[in-house]
């Protein structure tokens, strides 16, 4: 089959590779009809997450058909499914208390020492994330292998194609956990650090939830009109001093909510922002949380602080005092998909969530090195990649 794979920064190919098999009873075989490219693939687009091996098959956001089926999935061939980014057994503790994304047997155990040593206990499996979290083929590809199929992909109804329902599979759930993180109230203010697409899903299910204000930060101007026709008031950071402003338009106390969906890889000319690009360049200091920083300085007495935003490792100069001093409240974490599924599946067919404003290009597999080179530099007008096997490139 043809996939996408990994060969080292800024290098992806579509290479041939061999199809993949059921290894588990509980696995399922995907033909992939549709598969994004994340923001978060760029980090390992980037080369800042390691462990990724050259031949390494991307992709975490995918959906398709089922085409094969071990002896205990409960899928049925021919059935429409997207397949959540977490890998997860259904049966652990944490799986039991619907915390899908700390599932503790998804990470096979020889993979599991390095997360272990960097987090105390072993991350859970992801797909195409690197062999911190398992080493699992990605769905950046014609076919992919879904283990513990019974528990995590979500079977579709005919009448709502692909681009409707394929952000299931991770950024749609990722902003609505960000807000519901939150816990909004009707007179919140809420500040969103990152209009790309988890930044955008977290505007429009903050708005969704009531919040009076929702205020979304950036400095892609095209992304700001995105956020502003959602409903949101936008702050550009190039043009406009953003704690000053969130003050003002907070009646001087700073705002109740602050969610930052930039992550490791903030953007700006800030002075500490540039010492970490350097560190992250030299492999001195992984994550740039310059975003974080002035979330954590903006925000209110006693507000609330949620991270969808991707970390993986060590920042300096974090701002501990003013986040305790504060009394805020904090809450992160890989996204619990399986818990929200069902609940935003019927909310898209109720039409209260559109998730097909932000799709900016389609693109044949062929096409998914193309598609990774302008998502990155050209994040303005590439909003969101969906990549398509099979297509017929553009004449």
């Amino acid at each position: 089959m043809r996939a996408l794979t990994w060969h080292g920064t800024h290098d992806v190919r579509v290479d041939s590779v061999p199809d993949p098999e059921i290894v588990n009873p509980r696995d399922a075989i995907i033909k992939v009809t549709s598969t994004a490219i994340c923001g978060s693939d760029l980090h390992l687009y980037d080369g800042v997450i390691p462990s990724l091996q050259p031949g390494d098959i991307l992709g975490h956001e995918f959906m398709g058909e089922v085409v094969e089926t071990g002896s205990a999935s409960t899928l049925k061939k021919g059935q429409r499914v997207v397949v959540p980014f977490t890998i997860s057994c259904g049966g652990c503790f944490h799986c039991k208390v619907q915390q899908y994304s700390a599932c503790e047997n998804s990470n096979p155990a020889e993979k599991q020492d390095m997360s272990e040593t960097l987090y105390g206990q072993p991350m859970a499996g992801l797909f195409g994330y690197s062999h911190l979290t398992g080493g699992y083929s990605g769905g950046q590809a014609e076919y992919v292998r879904v283990p513990f199929s019974d528990v995590g992909p979500v079977v579709v109804p005919d009448h709502l194609d692909d681009d409707t329902v394929l952000f299931l599979s991770d950024i749609l759930p990722t902003g609505w956990m960000a807000a519901d993180n939150a816990d909004i109230q009707p007179d919140d203010t809420v500040a969103v650090w990152g209009c790309g697409p988890v930044g955008l899903f977290a505007i429009q299910s903050a708005i969704v939830m009531g919040a009076a204000q929702v205020i979304a930060i950036d400095h892609y101007p095209h992304r700001l009109e995105l956020a502003r026709k959602l409903g949101a008031t936008t702050i550009n950071f190039r043009e406009t001093d953003v704690r000053a402003a969130l003050m003002e338009m907070s009646g001087g106390i700073g705002v109740d909510v602050v969610i930052d969906a930039v992550g490791m890889e903030a953007h700006g000319f800030a002075i500490d922002n540039m010492l970490d690009v350097v560190k992250q360049k030299v492999g001195f200091g992984a994550d740039r949380a310059s975003a974080l920083k002035q979330a954590l300085l903006s925000v209110r007495f006693g507000g609330k602080v949620s991270i969808p935003g991707v970390y993986g490792g060590m920042t300096d100069k974090f701002p501990l005092g003013a986040m305790m001093e504060k009394g805020v409240q904090l809450r992160t974490g890989q996204t619990h998909v399986q818990k929200y599924t069902g609940k935003l599946l019927k909310m898209i067919e109720e039409g209260k969530l559109d998730t097909t404003f932000l799709i900016s290009h389609r693109l044949p597999l062929e096409q998914a090195p193309d598609g990774y080179k302008h998502f990155k530099e050209e994040q303005d007008t590439w909003t969101k990649v969906v990549l398509k096997p099979g297509m017929q490139p553009a004449t």
